[in-house]
C-alpha cells in the first residue's frame, strides 16, 4: 500500500483509512466542542465578575484572562495532562494502590481549551453586555418587567445578538486548538493522520484528507453561526 493513490487509502473499505479519519473528525468535533461549552460557563462567571463583582472580584477575573491570554495553549495542555496525572496517582497510591494512572486525554485536552477560550468568552460576554443599548432595558421596567423575566426575554437574546459573531471566532480557533490534544495521545484528527501517514509512509495524502476535513468542518461550522446570527437578528433591519 506504499504507492497507493490518495482514493486507495482513503476508501472505506476493510484497506482504507476513510472510517479512520471520519472518526478522528468526530473526536476533533467532540473535544472542541466540549472545550467551547466549558468555556463559555466559565466566561459566563467571568463576565458577570467583571460587570457586577466587587473589586476583589474584578482583580481576580482580570488576573485570570490576563494570565491565561500569556501562556501557551500547548503548555496548558500538558499541565492539565501531566498534573491531572501525578493528582490522580497519587490519590491512587493514597488508598493502596500501586502504579501511574494516566490522566484521560480527551479530559485534559477539553479542560485546557476550556480554560483558555474561557478567558475569550469572558471578554465576548462583557463587551456584548455593553453593547445593549441602556434604552431597552428602561423601556423593559417601564413596562414592569421583573428582573428575572427581563434576563430571560431582553437581556439574553440582546446579548447572544451582539456575542455570536465573537462566539464564532472563539470557534473556530478552539477548533484549530484540538489539534493540540494529539500530544496526550488522544487519537483525533491530526493523530489519526500522523498514524496513517506513519502506516504508509504517505504523509502528503493524509495531511491533505486531515485538511479537507477542517475545512469541511469549518465550512458548517460558519453555516450554523450564520443561521444562528440571522435568527437572533431577526426584525433589526426591519425597525431601522
Amino acid at each position: 500500500m506504499s504507492h497507493a493513490s490518495f482514493w486507495e487509502l482513503m476508501n472505506f473499505g476493510p484497506d482504507g483509512w476513510g472510517w479512520s479519519m471520519l472518526r478522528g473528525a468526530g473526536m476533533t468535533v467532540m473535544v472542541a466542542l466540549v472545550g467551547f461549552m466549558l468555556g463559555g460557563v466559565i466566561g459566563t462567571f467571568g463576565a458577570w465578575a467583571k460587570i457586577a463583582g466587587n473589586r476583589p472580584v474584578r482583580v481576580a477575573a482580570d488576573a485570570y484572562t490576563t494570565i491565561l491570554r500569556g501562556i501557551p495553549d500547548l503548555l496548558i495542555i500538558f499541565l492539565f495532562y501531566f498534573g491531572g496525572s501525578l493528582a490522580l496517582s497519587a490519590i491512587y497510591r493514597a488508598f493502596g494502590g500501586d502504579g501511574f494512572i494516566d490522566f484521560p486525554g480527551f479530559a485534559a485536552g477539553a479542560m485546557a481549551i476550556g480554560l483558555t477560550s474561557g478567558a475569550q468568552h469572558t471578554e465576548v460576554f462583557r463587551g456584548a453586555y455593553y453593547a445593549i443599548h441602556s434604552g431597552e432595558l428602561e423601556a423593559a421596567r417601564a413596562a414592569g418587567m421583573t428582573r428575572m423575566l427581563m434576563l430571560r426575554r431582553i437581556i439574553i437574546p440582546l446579548l447572544l445578538r451582539h456575542a455570536l459573531p465573537g462566539l464564532g471566532n472563539i470557534w473556530q480557533v478552539v477548533l484549530k486548538e484540538s489539534a493540540l490534544v494529539s500530544v496526550t495521545g488522544l487519537i483525533e484528527l491530526a493523530r489519526q493522520a500522523q498514524i496513517g501517514a506513519g502506516s504508509t509512509r504517505q504523509p502528503f495524502y493524509f495531511f491533505i484528507a486531515a485538511a479537507i476535513l477542517f475545512l469541511a468542518i469549518t465550512f458548517v461550522s460558519n453555516r450554523v453561526f450564520r443561521f444562528s446570527e440571522a435568527h437572533f437578528s431577526r426584525g433589526v433591519r426591519g425597525a431601522r
